[in-house]
Parts: C-alpha cells; sequence; structure tokens
C-alpha cells in the first residue's frame, strides 16, 4: 500500500518510536525527508541521521531521560496546503519549537526563511 502523504509518515515514525523509546527509527529516504532530518540535525531534535540503502536512520535525542521532541505536528497536508508569507511566519511554543516551510529555495526552517525574506508552504511544527 502506497503512503499518500510521506512527511506526515515520517512524524508520525518519529512520534510513535519516541513513544516506544527507540534509539533510533528508520524511515524510507527521499529528498524532502533527507532535507527534514538534517534540518531536525542541526536545530538539536536529533542526534544524527545515515543514509543508506534506501533508508534514512535517525537516531533519535535523549536529554535527562525525555525526547527531545516533545510534540510534532503536520499543518500543510494534501487535501489543504497551508501557504504564508514572510511576515506570517509562526513562532512555535513562544520560540521553543521550530516550523519547517518548503520555499522557492528548497527546504528551510522558519527563522532562516525569514532572514532569507521568503515565504512558503508550511510543512511543519516542531517543539
Amino acid at each position: 500500500m502506497a503512503v499518500v502523504d510521506p512527511i506526515a509518515d515520517m512524524l508520525t515514525r518519529i512520534r510513535n518510536a519516541h513513544g516506544a523509546h527507540h534509539k533510533i527509527v528508520g524511515i524510507p529516504k527521499s529528498q524532502v525527508k533527507e532535507a527534514l532530518a538534517s534540518i531536525l540535525k542541526d536545530e538539536g531534535f536529533v542526534s544524527s541521521f545515515q543514509v543508506e540503502d534506501g533508508t534514512i536512520n535517525i537516531d533519535l535525542k535523549v536529554v535527562q531521560g525525555r525526547a527531545a521532541i516533545s510534540g510534532l505536528k503536520r499543518i500543510s497536508k494534501p487535501g489543504r496546503r497551508v501557504y504564508v508569507g514572510v511576515n506570517e511566519i509562526p513562532s512555535v511554543q513562544n520560540g521553543l519549537g521550530i516550523c519547517i516551510l518548503s520555499t522557492s529555495r528548497g527546504i528551510v526552517e522558519g527563522t532562516e526563511a525569514r532572514r532569507q525574506n521568503v515565504g512558503g508552504e508550511l510543512l511543519c511544527e516542531i517543539w
């Protein structure tokens, strides 16, 4: 069975792996998911990730016995796309979280999109 929304599938796999106290989660590879994993690593939500044999293996980060990611939310969905301008990019959890956008300059984190002065499709929020 084909996955209709691969980004939501990735976020759900990460959420479920944290709930089951797994250290590593495997996700089918795509360029978008690899870009998301890279942003999660750069922002400190995951320890690292490796790409091998069509799979992205993400090492989940645990801080003082708790998951570094406390929440994930898919915003733009296949049935309802959500686009924001540069002035409408949300602040997630009063600056404690991040939002990820798909822009004309690639997939970037919200503060980077503001710095580049671009808006785009609001993919997800992570805190």
